[in-house]
C-alpha cells in the first residue's frame, strides 16, 4: 500500500468516525471539522493530505511549520496549534492562517505588531488556548484572567477573536472540561456578538468533544499514523 493510499483509507475512517459522531450528538451532518496534526511529518504527506480534500493542517512548532510552508506555498494553510514564543511572534504571522494557541496579553500585542511587520490586510484569526490545570508549560489562560483577554484582543485590530482551543489536563476526565469550554465559548458569543468556534477533542477523546459541541478536532496519530523518529 501506497503513502497516498493509506493516508485515505485513515481519513476515510476518522471521517466516518467524526460523521456517526456527529449523528449520535444530533449534530447537523459535516458540522465538525477534521485538523490534521502535521507535527514531524514530512511536507509530503502534507501535499498527499492536499489531493484528499484537506485545506489546512496544524502545527506544533514555529520553525517546522515555517519550513513547511516554505515548501507548500498555497497548497494549504497551516494553522498554529502550539505554545508561541513571544520572540516568535512576528515570523507567525508571516506563515500562520490562523494560531489557536493564544493565551497571553504579552503574544496577542507582540502578533498584533508582527501582523503589521507582516502588511497583511486581514485581521489574523486566533482562538483563545483555555486552562484547566494552570500547567504553565502546557499553555493556556487561567479563566480568572481571560476576561482581561478578551478585552485586550478586541482591541487590537489586527487580530480576530475567532473562539476557543482546550486540552484536557492529563490523566483527567476530559467531558468536564469540554463542557465548560463549550459553555464559555457561548457566553462570548453572546458578549461579542458572533459564532466562537471550539476547538477540543483528539484522536483518542474527539467522540466525547463532539458530543460537548467541539467544532474542530485534532487528529495527528489516528490519521498519519505514528510520528517518525526525530
Amino acid at each position: 500500500m501506497d503513502r497516498l493510499e493509506e493516508l485515505k483509507n485513515n481519513l476515510d475512517t476518522v471521517t466516518r468516525e467524526v460523521r456517526d459522531a456527529e449523528q449520535k450528538a444530533g449534530r447537523e451532518p459535516g458540522s465538525v471539522t477534521i485538523l490534521p496534526v502535521t507535527k514531524f511529518h514530512p511536507a509530503e504527506d502534507i501535499a498527499l493530505l492536499a489531493q484528499l480534500g484537506i485545506t489546512t493542517v496544524g502545527e506544533n512548532r514555529e520553525q517546522e511549520a515555517k519550513q513547511k510552508k516554505a515548501e507548500l506555498g498555497d497548497l494549504v494553510d497551516i494553522a498554529m496549534i502550539g505554545q508561541i514564543q513571544t520572540k516568535k511572534a512576528n515570523s507567525v504571522t508571516r506563515w500562520a492562517s490562523s494560531v489557536h494557541s493564544l493565551d497571553s496579553i504579552k503574544l496577542a500585542r507582540a502578533l498584533n505588531r508582527g501582523m503589521d511587520n507582516a502588511e497583511r490586510t486581514e485581521p489574523l484569526p486566533c482562538l483563545i488556548q483555555l486552562s484547566f490545570d494552570d500547567d504553565v508549560n502546557r499553555g493556556g489562560v487561567a479563566r480568572e484572567d481571560l476576561p482581561a483577554l478578551i478585552e485586550e484582543v478586541a482591541e487590537l485590530e489586527n487580530l480576530l477573536i475567532d473562539g476557543f482551543m482546550v486540552v484536557p489536563p492529563i490523566g483527567e476526565d476530559p467531558v468536564p472540561v469540554f463542557e465548560a469550554s463549550k459553555s464559555i465559548a457561548m457566553q462570548y458569543e453572546k458578549e461579542l456578538g458572533r459564532t466562537m468556534t471550539l476547538s477540543a477533542g483528539m484522536s483518542a477523546d474527539f467522540v466525547d468533544a463532539i458530543a460537548c459541541g467541539s467544532d474542530i478536532v485534532r487528529v495527528g496519530t489516528k490519521l498519519l499514523g505514528a510520528r517518525p523518529v526525530v
